[in-house]
């Protein structure tokens, strides 16, 4: 009788490891796409931040310049609140500088949007300062 050697298992074995390299590259494909979907979102979250600080910035500069009034601190109203930011429009003014002969205000604003939980994905928050005068 002549020994019977059993050259099977090969294959398993190669099969196994084949499958668990698919499976590693099919992981990272999906952590990748994900990665770049959550850099998408806060991408966009940043920009629509931006504008509406923007927006409240521009809300306060009016408030100062064309009704001559600079409260403290107030919550933009309105518009900006619907696109899901708080805008808070912070103005401080500047009275009795005189130059040239000619009384005028500085005016320093500041807004600040926000949205989001701080710490999570959907979280973005812009600010932006201004400086204008009614001269």
């Amino acid at each position: 009788m002549t020994p019977r050697h059993r050259h099977g298992g090969f294959a398993m074995v190669s099969a196994i490891f084949l499958m668990v390299v698919l499976a590693l590259l099919g992981g990272l494909m999906v952590s990748m796409s994900n990665s770049q979907q959550i850099s998408a979102v806060r991408d966009t979250l940043g920009a629509r931040a931006y504008y509406a600080a923007r927006a409240g910035m521009e809300w306060g500069a009016y408030q100062a310049l064309i009704n001559g009034s600079c409260s403290g601190s107030a919550a933009l109203p309105g518009a900006v609140a619907a696109t899901g930011f708080s805008v808070q429009v912070a103005c401080s003014a500047s009275t009795g500088l005189n130059e040239g002969g000619a009384d005028y205000t500085v005016y320093q604003i500041t807004s600040t949007a926000t949205a989001g939980t701080l710490g999570q994905h959907d979280h973005a928050e812009r600010q932006l300062q201004a400086v204008v005068s009614n001269r």
